[in-house]
């Protein structure tokens, strides 16, 4: 099946993840069906925050996915997928585009991309997972108080055809969803300041670490330059940016 086959383009919803997930409770829908929004009203970002994004400048959407083989102690391999996915597909545009643990896109210190992963189990495995993506693309202006947005246009100077990113992204996926064998070294290879220490803030305070490893659950592994390796979960340490 053609990947432009099965995108479905709306003018207005509440949130791609949340419209998604209600259809899927409706009906039987094949796997990567993908639904764009040119405008939400209720976007999602990781813990209740919101994604700005202006009418029919970004790309906002959401595709499903039923990885029944992949255990739930083992699901952020979905996440690596799709960065990695992201990130190959911006490269075609620009260079310096880098995956922020656990799942930012970055192109050097700006976030250009944020994605929302939400999954259903069933026993030990993934029953369903709907994977939602807000991808700067054409906006020219940013008015929320995010500390560091950047659009795609705003790097390279022009508007570029939101479909087709929108293919490469999916194309991408596919391949990477088909062959998981070597995806994790590629994320690793990917990451923000995989390249040495660096600052990094958690609850006792700043100090200097090394990104050593990410574990299968999401877990971030850091070596500080005195002491153990460390082992973090989402929002439990932070990057100290400039």
């Amino acid at each position: 099946m053609n990947v432009s086959s099965l995108i479905h383009r709306e003018q207005e919803i509440d949130s791609t993840n949340d419209r998604l997930n209600r259809l899927s409770r409706l009906s039987v829908l094949p796997e990567l069906y993908t639904l764009w929004a040119e405008y939400q009203t209720k976007g999602k970002g990781q813990i209740g925050n919101t994604w700005e994004s202006e009418r029919n400048k970004n790309l906002t959407f959401s595709f499903l996915l039923h990885p029944v083989s992949v255990p739930a102690s083992e699901q952020f391999v979905i996440s690596e997928m799709i960065s990695l996915a992201i990130r190959d597909t911006l490269l075609t545009y620009t260079d310096g585009i880098s995956i922020k643990w656990p799942n930012d896109i970055y192109w050097h210190d700006q976030k250009i991309c944020g994605i929302l992963i939400e999954n259903e189990l069933c026993g030990s495995h993934i029953s369903k997972c709907v994977v939602g993506v807000g991808l700067n693309v054409n906006q020219d202006v940013f008015r929320s108080d995010a500390p560091n947005p950047v659009s795609l246009k705003q790097i390279i100077g022009r508007d570029t055809d939101r479909e087709m990113i929108l293919s490469k992204i999916l194309e991408s996926f596919r391949k990477f969803y088909a062959a998981p064998q070597n995806v994790h070294v590629a994320y690793l290879s990917a990451l923000y300041r995989s390249d040495g220490y660096y600052a990094y803030r958690d609850a006792q305070g700043v100090f200097e670490g090394r990104i050593v490893d990410v574990e299968p659950d999401g877990h971030l592994i850091l070596q500080s330059r005195c002491g153990a390796p460390r082992r973090f979960a989402f929002k439990e340490v932070q990057f100290v940016l400039d």
